[in-house]
């Protein structure tokens, strides 16, 4: 049995990504500034990103889409249990486990090795510095290489994951109290 259920993990993850538009929206210096995204950058060799030293066109757009993102999220919780439990989440965090994996390999293995300048980690060693190099050309990735993405989309995959494994359990819990429900009224119903 799970310790919390799907219902209240997806309500905080809910309620997370509101929270984080919020700030995304007044000031994204204190999302960059929490300890966790300083540890998880350290520990991956990320780097240091100054995009959100101050509120920007860019963060102004990632939060709106944090909060429609949250409340459509929140909003899909007040439908009937059978609708958001099998239907909509058992194929929403498979396909969201995926994308903030792929997005967070992606940060980690084309960013540059923290700290000096030569090529990414998923370059040939013997490969000469190429795009990801600082100073060179900038690509439409760059935003993405940095501690406070890398760990956005790491915590994103572990919350989904957490959802996917709990909506399993519960998914089958509900789908026995279905089956139980339907072979009692299928019994009174012979009994008349």
């Amino acid at each position: 049995m799970a310790l919390i259920s799907v219902k209240t993990i997806l309500t905080s993850l809910c309620l997370f990504h509101i929270t984080l538009a919020y700030f995304f929206y007044t000031n994204p210096n204190a999302i960059a500034d929490q300890a966790l995204v300083y540890v998880l950058g350290e520990a991956m060799g990320m780097p240091q990103t100054s995009s959100f030293a101050a509120p920007s066109g860019a963060s102004s757009f990632l939060a709106i889409t944090l909060l429609v993102l949250g409340l459509s999220d929140l909003l899909t919780l007040s439908l009937p249990e059978e609708i958001w439990l099998i239907h909509y989440w058992g194929s929403q965090a498979p396909l969201r486990i995926t994308v903030f994996a792929f997005v967070s390999l992606f940060a980690y293995f084309s960013t540059p090795s923290y700290g000096r300048s030569g090529p990414s980690r998923m370059s040939h060693p013997l490969a000469p510095p190429n795009v990801f190099v600082a100073g060179s050309t900038v690509s439409g990735g760059d935003g993405l290489r940095n501690r406070v993405f890398f760990t956005f989309a790491f915590l994103e995959f572990l919350s989904w994951f957490w959802v996917w494994v709990t909506l399993k359990e519960e998914t089958g819990k509900f789908a026995a109290r279905k089956r139980r429900r339907g072979s009692t009224s299928n019994g009174r119903a012979q009994g008349f």
